[in-house]
C-alpha cells in the first residue's frame, strides 16, 4: 500500500520538478520571462487548488483505489497532450489540467496511510509516503536532461505522462480500504472546515513552504543563468538537494513519532530553514564551493517537513474525515504555494537573487509563530 501511494505521488510530483528541469529549455524555446516561467511552475499546484477538496471528500465516500486510478490517470492523458501542444498558453492549460485531475493522489494516498498504519508508526509512515516528492525530483533532475537535449521539451512531457499512467496501472492492481481494526474512534469534534486547528496548520504550512517554492524551484535557473554554470550541472545540485531530501523527510517522520509530536519537529525544521536560506542569500556572489552547499542545505532542509502536516492535519480530523482534511490542508498550501514562484520571478527581476531569497528567508518564522500555540 505504502509503495503504491508512494509511486503516484511521485509520479505527480514529478510534473513541478520537471518544469523546474525543463524551465532553461522552455525559456529558450517560448522565449519566456522569469515570470512567465514562475507561472508554469506554479501551474500543476495552481490546478490542483480547484480540485483538493473535492478529490479528498470522494476519497472518503468512494475509497482511494477509485479516486486516484480516475486522477492520475486522466493526469498522465494531459501530460501526453502537452508534450504535443505549442505556445504558452496551451502549454499553460495543460499543465492547470494535469494538476486538477492528479491532485486526486494528495488525499487518496495520505488517506490510505491513515488507514494502514497505526498512530505510532503514521508519522514514519508519512515521512516515507513524502519521500515521493524529492524522489520524483531526483529522477527527473537525473533523467530529463539528456532526454531534452537529444529529444527537446515535448518529450519530456510525455515521459512525465507515461509515468503518470505506469502509477495508476500499479495503484489499481494494489490499493484497496484498510481493514475494519485499524480504525480510529470516531471523530467527535468539528468537520475539517470549521477546526481551526486544521486551517492554523494549513496557513503554518503555506508559509514554511515558501523556500521550497522558491529557493528550489529556481535552483536549475539561478545557476545556469546567474553563476553560468551549466544546465546539466544545475540540474544535478538539484538531485542532491532531492536526494537529501528524502533522507530529511524520513528523519523528520520518525522524530515525530519519538516526541509524539508533529508541530514541535516542524517548527524547528521552520526556524533552521530560515537562517540556513538568509545565509544562501548573502552567499549568492561568492565562489560556488561555499554557494552551493548552503544552496543544498537550504533545499533539502525546506523539504524535509511536509509529511509532518499531513499526519497533523489527517489525525486531527480523524480516520473518516482524513480524506477531507488532507485535501483542505493541500489546498491552502498549493493555493498559496502556486503564487510563489511568479510572484519571486517577478521580485527577482526587479530586484536581485540576493533580495528574492532574503525575502523568502523570512517566511517560515511566520509560519512557526503561526504554529505555536498548537499541540499536534
Amino acid at each position: 500500500m505504502l509503495a503504491a501511494g508512494t509511486f503516484a505521488q511521485a509520479t505527480y510530483s514529478a510534473i513541478w520538478f520537471g518544469v523546474a528541469v525543463m524551465a532553461p529549455a522552455l525559456r529558450d524555446r517560448y522565449h519566456l520571462s522569469l515570470s512567465q516561467t514562475g507561472i508554469l511552475l506554479g501551474a500543476s499546484l495552481g490546478g490542483s487548488v480547484v480540485t483538493l477538496v473535492p478529490w479528498g471528500m470522494a476519497a472518503d465516500r468512494l475509497g482511494e483505489r477509485a479516486v486516484l486510478v480516475t486522477g492520475v490517470g486522466a493526469c498522465g492523458l494531459a501530460l501526453l497532450a502537452a508534450a504535443r501542444v505549442s505556445g504558452f498558453w496551451p502549454l499553460l492549460g495543460c499543465l492547470l489540467v494535469a494538476g486538477m485531475s492528479g491532485a486526486s493522489v494528495q488525499s487518496a494516498s495520505g488517506r490510505a496511510v491513515m488507514a494502514w498504519f497505526s498512530q505510532a508508526q503514521r508519522g514514519l509512515a508519512l515521512g516515507i509516503r513524502q519521500t515521493a516528492i524529492p524522489i520524483g525530483g531526483f529522477v527527473v533532475s537525473l533523467g530529463l536532461p539528456p532526454l531534452l537535449h537529444h529529444e527537446g521539451a515535448h518529450a519530456g512531457f510525455a515521459a512525465l505522462g507515461i509515468a503518470c499512467l505506469c502509477s495508476t496501472t500499479v495503484a489499481g492492481l494494489v490499493l484497496r480500504e484498510g481493514p475494519p481494526e485499524h480504525e480510529a474512534r470516531p471523530h467527535v469534534g468539528p468537520s475539517p472546515f470549521r477546526d481551526r486547528r486544521v486551517w492554523s496548520m494549513a496557513f503554518g504550512s503555506a508559509l514554511i513552504v515558501a523556500p521550497q517554492m522558491c529557493l528550489v524551484g529556481f535552483t536549475v535557473v539561478f545557476l545556469h543563468d546567474s553563476r553560468g554554470v551549466t544546465a546539466g550541472a544545475a540540474a544535478a545540485v538539484l538531485a542532491t538537494i532531492q536526494l537529501l531530501g528524502i533522507g530529511g523527510r524520513i528523519a523528520s517522520g520518525r522524530w515525530s513519532d519519538v516526541v509524539a509530536s508533529r508541530i514541535a519537529p516542524m517548527r524547528s525544521i521552520a526556524l533552521v530553514t530560515s537562517i540556513v536560506t538568509l545565509l544562501t542569500a548573502v552567499a549568492v556572489g561568492s565562489p560556488l564551493v561555499l554557494l552551493i552547499p548552503l544552496l543544498v542545505a537550504a533545499g533539502a532542509l525546506s523539504m524535509s517537513w511536509n509529511g509532518l502536516a499531513f499526519a497533523a492535519a489527517a489525525e486531527v480530523s480523524g480516520r473518516a474525515r482524513s480524506g477531507a482534511a488532507i485535501g483542505l490542508q493541500q489546498s491552502v498550501l498549493n493555493g498559496i504555494g502556486a503564487a510563489y514562484p511568479p510572484l519571486f520571478g517577478a521580485f527577482v527581476a526587479a530586484t536581485t537573487w540576493r533580495y528574492g531569497f532574503a525575502a523568502v528567508a523570512l517566511l517560515p518564522l511566520a509560519g512557526r509563530r503561526v504554529l505555536r500555540a498548537l499541540r499536534v
